[in-house]
């Protein structure tokens, strides 16, 4: 009983370091929050408004500027451009068996620096990188094409993930299923070797597989894929542009193709392949966790409204990876608030609104790799508290 009353007095001064959105105790530290956040996150409708929250924000935080964008790309592809020289110049002459060695290493490094890249072009999506949409939507088209991504086709799909986060019904990815919802396999997959198949092919294939069929994604009426301009993912008045990528995509496809036949297929996934495997691993495990936890409710149409469902997601702790990243891990929340806000600006206002949203702000330093483990098995499926009258606020369980 001390604990539970001491989490609902002490959790709202999270910014000053001595306990989390969870309620649990945490060492001291003026660097670094540290909390493994179980506790449930309250599910009603909150105290506060979308206004006061951003006037709580220095208004310096909204400001885009195009030379601060434009210097994160450069700086990025600054050190993407240095790693392909040494990786290229000098790794095929380290003596064996270190190259087989300083490959994965290379193709691990390079990928969480491309992550940093997909990051800037994700904020072109949202038109957080300038004041110019047209700027924007060049440069994230360029961006991620490169990275195979199909720019205006995500972008689309992903606005509708903001503007419904957290719905059962209308969530555009990671939906938690219900208990009778679970495939046959559930059960069977429902321990350590399990966890770990669901977890490689989650981390390999999930991105692909979301992209061409829709996995893990919203239910349409019929067969939906990104890269068809015609499917139900999009309106008529946005099919050009799903062409648009679809061209970007075959660009940069035929370019490796030529690579390949020039250098060998051996080369390109060596020096291309290893490090975009990293990419898509990373941004399916950084959205997934963003989006599962223990602590979160989903609402159905009766309960959702956009406000708590935007607050129904959790900043992560992904160490040093949280710079490299732009600091897409552990502002989350502030960025479903205030989804315009640069990157560069995210950290200042996360701050600024703990004071405001309290109990409302979900954090859990858990490192990533051990919270990805810990919501594989504890986050299964979701389904309403027995005998509560909240019908519409679904919880997850893991009991099959």
């Amino acid at each position: 009983m001390f604990t539970l009353r001491y989490y609902h007095i002490i959790g709202t001064f999270i910014v000053e370091g001595t306990m989390g959105a969870g309620g649990c105790s945490i060492t001291p530290s003026v660097t670094k929050e540290k909390v493994n956040a179980l506790g449930r996150a309250p599910y009603t409708k909150p105290p506060f408004t979308l206004s006061q929250i951003k006037k709580a924000i220095p208004p310096h935080c909204f400001k885009r500027s195009v030379l601060q964008s434009f210097s994160y790309v450069v700086f990025d592809l600054t050190i993407v451009f240095l790693l392909y020289y040494l990786a290229t110049n000098y790794i095929d002459l380290l003596p064996k068996p270190l190259p087989y060695l300083a490959w994965p290493t290379y193709g691990f490094v390079q990928g969480c620096v491309l992550t940093g890249v997909w990051v800037i072009a994700h904020e072109c999506g949202h038109h957080a990188f300038s004041d110019y949409q047209w700027l924007d939507d060049t440069v994230g088209l360029i961006l991620h094409s490169c990275l195979l991504v199909p720019y205006f086709s995500w972008k689309y799909s992903h606005r509708r993930h903001h503007s419904n986060t957290g719905s059962m019904e209308k969530d555009e990815v990671f939906i938690p299923k219900k208990k009778e919802g679970l495939r046959w396999s559930a059960k069977y997959l429902n321990n350590p070797p399990g966890r770990v198949i669901t977890l490689a092919i989650t981390l390999t294939l999930g991105w692909p597989l979301y992209l061409i069929f829709n996995v893990s994604g919203r239910k349409y009426e019929r067969f939906a894929c990104h890269y068809d301009p015609y499917g139900p993912i999009y309106s008529d008045r946005e099919r050009l542009q799903i062409y648009i990528s679809d061209a970007g995509i075959l660009a940069v496809t035929y370019g490796l193709f030529c690579l390949a036949a020039t250098k060998g297929l051996v080369w390109v996934l060596c020096v291309y392949g290893g490090p975009l495997l990293v990419v898509n691993g990373f941004l399916v495990l950084i959205t997934y966790l963003q989006h599962t936890h223990p602590s979160l409710p989903h609402y159905d149409s009766s309960e959702w409204d956009w406000l708590r469902g935007a607050l129904a997601t959790v900043d992560r702790d992904y160490g040093i990876l949280n710079k490299v990243f732009h600091n897409i891990t552990d502002t989350h929340v502030a960025h479903h608030l205030f989804s315009t806000m640069p990157h560069y600006h995210a950290m200042e206002a996360t701050k600024a609104i703990k004071p405001i949203l309290g109990e409302y702000y979900q954090f859990d330093g858990t490192p990533f790799y051990k919270a990805m483990w810990r919501e594989a098995k504890q986050c299964l499926y979701v389904e309403p508290d027995e005998g509560e009258h909240n019908k519409g606020v679904f919880w997850y369980k893991n009991k099959i």
